[in-house]
């Protein structure tokens, strides 16, 4: 078995410092060497605002590509931008004192506080409708452009990425600032998960409006590691230890006896369901500590390795992937049905497979065991052919035929990256399923920021704060698809201290209390039936703020979660001030932008006084 590096030989690699090799593959070992560099260096020039790439954007912004047109991914999204900060805040705090990114990371937290009280299409804070708003642009000013909204995954994960720095100034003398400046901002996107992780949401891809694996798994573990902070911080997050485990128990409900996640439920659009979704949630979900629980699919569990297999199968058709037996890599995308750009590998999504191969071998070392059970063991056999299920100990020779097998495995991964990149190391976002062509967006940040997770998986390397849940769940004895609310707050103490070396001496004199709501809302519960045709949305604009006072740039987008084409329903839930009275009117906004009202007279509504209520608005078009 080939021997993974110290966790010092990596963590020096990734900050810029030339490491020895981490295995016995001398190719990959070097490629993983200079494209780490590579990575580093082109993932922080999309980060304003003196990224070499990010001339004109805000500080701590990141932009998703430079790319301004076929496609234009100059926008900055809370789902991106947060797995890339979660990258750099594992950089960070996994090696020397680094006060370079400690300032990125602070503009971060800063933009993305002033990014949760921008009103936007999906909505402000005041009942934290406004988080699911997913794009903007890279000055932070709102996009009301037509889009996929709302999406559930950025609160969650900006949660995650910024409880990592949270607990890098605890851990090193500084847990006043945790609490006062980076925890209001952690919390407003914790009570927006736990009030919204059952509503319907469009995917990580932006196409499926349904419930997805990946948005789930996330809003469980920021839900999960948002209450053991908190207590860190001598608070509570009371909405968090409610719901987590009922969120955990949706989470199961992906699992098909077939032997892999359906990454969409309740709306899948005609898909398998066999989706890189799904490997992207087990990696960002992954806690050495959980060994290979299956309850949080943990990427060395069975149902994780199962899934691994039926996903990464399922790209064997491709011409780029010709030929290729089973248990040797391929080119992966996100689903085999994707048209988006005629549908291709990603390099992200092909890094997360090597990721989720790395990752269960560093269990299997720390536990010293593999266990192959009937439902991994497809996975299993086509690597080591002989192989039975059982566990396997280590020092004999199938536990070191399996490591050796799928690191081998992992690495076929990363050397489909190297043949298929650039020769300059610098990554786009697809490249094509027929000749590697690499295509579509140029220096996709993601890109880059999945490469530095999977060279850091490649040695074991994790930073100190890395984990999330010290033991395995139990699920509930019920489940229930209830919420709980919490009360928004702008995050205003936005301003780090100088100097937070390693070594501080604050301390949290008393414990916080959870804020209370002093804003008296009432729930409008707006439906129209309106027959549209694809591209169409149907949004509701309004005489009062919370409707777009009229400007139909701002108008509230409704859902077609439950449209027929014999019930053609639009629908969607807007908190408007309790004892407010209003006008509006539904309008049809087509694909190419053009708007068309609803006839005279304008709609007449009055919200009920009373703090909580609900109340219906709408009906057949007018």
């Amino acid at each position: 078995m080939r021997a993974l590096s110290s966790i010092a030989l990596v963590l020096s690699a990734l900050r810029g410092v030339v490491a020895c090799p981490v295995s016995g593959n001398p190719a990959i070992d070097s490629f993983v060497e200079s494209e780490t560099q590579v990575s580093r260096h082109k993932l922080l020039c999309n980060i304003g605002s003196d990224g070499c790439e990010a001339a004109g954007v805000s500080p701590g912004v990141v932009i998703a590509s430079p790319s301004k047109s076929d496609p234009d991914y100059w926008y900055t999204w809370t789902r991106d931008s947060a797995l890339v900060f979660k990258t750099v805040i594992e950089q960070f705090a996994s090696g020397d004192y680094d006060a370079s990114l400690q300032k990125k990371i602070q503009e971060y937290i800063v933009s993305q506080a002033k990014l949760q009280g921008v009103d936007n299409p999906s909505g402000g804070l005041v009942d934290g409708s406004g988080l699911g708003e997913a794009k903007f642009h890279v000055d932070l000013t709102q996009f009301t452009g037509a889009w996929g909204r709302p999406q559930h995954d950025g609160p969650p994960l900006r949660a995650i990425a910024m409880s990592q720095y949270a607990k890098w100034l605890i851990d090193n003398g500084y847990p006043k600032t945790a609490q006062e400046i980076v925890w209001p901002v952690i919390r407003n996107d914790l009570y927006y998960t736990a009030h919204y992780w059952n509503n319907t949401g469009f995917d990580l891809w932006e196409e499926v409006n349904g419930a997805s694996f990946f948005t789930s798994i996330t809003q469980y573990r920021a839900l999960v590691e948002g209450s053991a902070l908190a207590a860190r911080l001598q608070t509570t997050c009371t909405a968090c230890d409610e719901i987590a485990p009922h969120v955990l128990c949706l989470v199961q409900n992906y699992w098909s006896n077939s032997g892999y996640v359906v990454s969409n439920i309740h709306n899948n659009a005609g898909r398998a369901g066999k989706d890189g979704n799904s490997i992207l949630g087990s990696i960002h979900s992954f806690d050495p500590r959980l060994g290979c629980d299956a309850t949080t699919f943990q990427p060395c569990s069975d149902k994780a390795l199962s899934n691994h297999k039926a996903v990464t199968d399922s790209f064997r058709s491709w011409p780029i992937n010709n030929g290729i037996p089973q248990g040797t890599a391929v080119a992966v995308g996100r689903y085999i049905e994707d048209v988006y750009y005629n549908g291709n590998p990603w390099y992200l999504l092909t890094l997360a497979a090597a990721e989720q191969l790395y990752d269960a071998i560093a269990v299997w070392k720390a536990q010293g065991s593999v266990t192959v059970t009937s439902t991994s063991l497809g996975f299993f056999k086509d690597l080591v052919p002989s192989i039975t299920a059982g566990t396997y100990q280590n020092g004999t020779t199938t536990y070191d035929s399996v490591l050796d097998a799928v690191f081998t495995y992992a690495d076929g991964y990363l050397n489909v990256v190297k043949t298929y990149m650039h020769t300059d190391g610098s990554m786009p976002e697809q490249f094509s399923k027929n000749d590697g062509t690499p295509m579509a967006a140029r220096d996709l940040t993601w890109s880059y920021s999945a490469f530095l997770t999977a060279a850091a998986a490649r040695s074991n390397a994790r930073s100190p704060q890395f984990g999330w849940l010290a033991s395995p769940p139990q699920l509930p004895n019920t489940c229930a698809a209830s919420t709980a609310d919490g009360a928004y707050v702008s995050a205003t103490a936005v301003s780090f201290p100088a100097s937070q070396t390693p070594g501080g001496t604050e301390t949290i004199t008393a414990s916080v209390p959870e804020p209370t709501s002093t804003t008296c809302l009432h729930k409008v519960n707006f439906s129209v039936l309106r027959t549209t045709v694809w591209g169409d949305s149907v949004k509701v604009v309004g005489s009062i703020k919370e409707l777009g006072s009229w400007n139909t740039a701002n108008a509230r987008p409704l859902l077609a979660d439950a449209y027929t084409e014999s019930n053609p329903l639009w629908r969607g839930s807007i908190s408007v001030p309790a004892g407010a009275s209003f006008q509006y009117k539904f309008i049809k906004v087509s694909d190419n932008g053009a708007v068309t009202w609803e006839s005279d007279p304008n709609r007449s509504y009055s919200a009920s006084s009373e703090c909580g209520s609900t109340g219906n608005a709408g009906g057949n078009w007018q």
